[in-house]
């Protein structure tokens, strides 16, 4: 005979139907990191964009443009994670990782042509270029691992295996 305190046994699915719009401590706090970061960012590289004393070249103009773009990325990511309402099964680590392989990936370029463009300082540059982006593409194939784990779990949980 079972305990009056016991819950009865619940399939996997309607565990998953219950699950609620609560992201974990250290998610939240990851969520909120990247979006202030983001927002500060956006301001600071603005701020020095419109500050500047006398005309800018073309290319001083597109790299603050970049900079703002991907902190205006950053602070979006941090608040579409934050306003989540159903399980992300790390699709939010994916979202970080490639915004962090394109972010990487763009400043990469834009060092590297500016050394080759003085022609001096190549080589560290490419050299952190590399370091940069390879941990990027680290942190985005781990996401991706992450995700696949959970949604298998997920499906063997819920009997959707073989479907």
């Amino acid at each position: 005979m079972a305990a009056m305190t016991e819950e009865p046994r619940r399939p996997a699915r309607m565990v998953f139907e219950r699950l609620g719009p609560v992201l974990s401590p250290w998610a939240r706090i990851r969520a909120v990191a990247a979006a202030l970061a983001g927002l500060a960012g956006t301001v600071f590289v603005a701020a020095l964009w419109w500050s500047e004393p006398g005309p800018l070249p073309g290319r001083t103009h597109a790299a603050f443009a970049v900079f703002t773009v991907f902190c205006l990325a950053w602070a979006g990511y941090g608040g579409w994670t934050l306003t989540r309402r159903v399980p992300l099964f790390a699709t939010d680590r994916v979202i970080a990782g490639w915004l962090a392989v394109a972010a990487s990936t763009a400043t990469a370029v834009l060092v590297t042509v500016v050394a080759v463009q003085r022609g001096s300082g190549l080589l560290p540059a490419v050299g952190v270029s590399v370091v940069f982006v390879g941990a990027a593409v680290v942190l985005v194939v781990r996401a991706h691992a992450r995700r696949a784990a959970l949604l298998r779990r997920k499906r063997r949980l819920t009997g959707e295996e073989g479907r």
